[in-house]
């Protein structure tokens, strides 16, 4: 059962149910990278509006090198984003059996990098600026990876590592709610239930975003750069299930 069910969460046939399950396990590991990569290297990296505007900010204190960092995190977050966008329309037309798998297990294997980089960097008495050059490079390619993934099998309407958008989301659901009864909306029970699923899962992907900020926060602080390790073993299982579906 626990594969079969797993399997599913990569399958080209997708619900409402598998694309809320698959997006709590990307929120998840997406707010323990965020949380846990500031501890560790000083900045955010799941959302491009702050590295956007710390480029204009630095444009305008004249702040050379910062500007070509921003820019090369931007640049990494576009570059992961696009290479879902290669790798699924590649299994798509191959007609493989999971379309989703690839990007999942090509993050896990860069969850590993991450860890093995940022120790052996520290180790070696690597450059501080380059090391968290590379590290800030790495998780926003990650992040770029992981919500285009989730953007391409839900139609755009789950993100993972945007959560402005959905707490913007659930603002507009309590407004329409309160609009609704105030004036006596007389709604049909599909449209009711509509609403309120929809309310719970944006309630459910940002809890799931908090409660891995808090697991990445206490991670990286107690244990450090192998607090990637559990992270990556997440995605390699609901990347590899579906090999093992046979065996179930």
């Amino acid at each position: 059962m626990p594969i079969r069910f797993l399997s599913r969460l990569t399958a080209p046939e997708r619900s409402e149910r598998t694309n809320l399950h698959l997006g709590m396990a990307l929120s998840l590991v997406a707010g323990a990278l965020n949380a846990g990569g500031f501890l560790a290297v000083g900045q955010y990296t799941s959302h491009m509006t702050g590295i956007v505007s710390s480029v204009a900010d630095n444009l305008a204190l004249a702040k050379g090198t910062a500007i070509l960092a921003g820019l090369g995190s931007l640049l990494a977050f576009i570059l992961g984003a696009a290479t879902t966008a290669i790798l699924v329309n590649r299994a798509r037309r191959h007609e493989w059996a999971n379309l989703y798998s690839a990007p999942l297990a090509l993050e896990a294997f860069l969850l590993l990098t991450f860890g093995v980089v940022a120790a052996v960097g520290s180790r070696l008495a690597m450059p501080t600026g380059v090391l968290v050059f590379l590290t800030v490079a790495l998780l926003c390619y990650v992040m770029g990876l992981q919500n285009a993934l989730i953007t391409k099998i839900s139609n755009a309407e789950i993100r993972t590592t945007h959560v402005t958008g959905l707490v913007t989301d659930v603002g507009i659901s309590i407004g329409r709610a309160i609009y609704q009864r105030g004036n006596r909306f007389d709604l049909d029970d599909e449209t009711v239930l509509g609403q309120r699923q929809r309310f719970r899962t944006q309630v459910s992907l940002i809890g799931c975003f908090f409660a891995g900020g808090v697991m990445g926060a206490f991670g990286f602080k107690y244990v450090g750069y192998p607090m990637v390790i559990p992270l990556a073993a997440v995605l390699a299982t609901i990347a590899l299930a579906p090999r093992f579906r046979s065996v179930d």
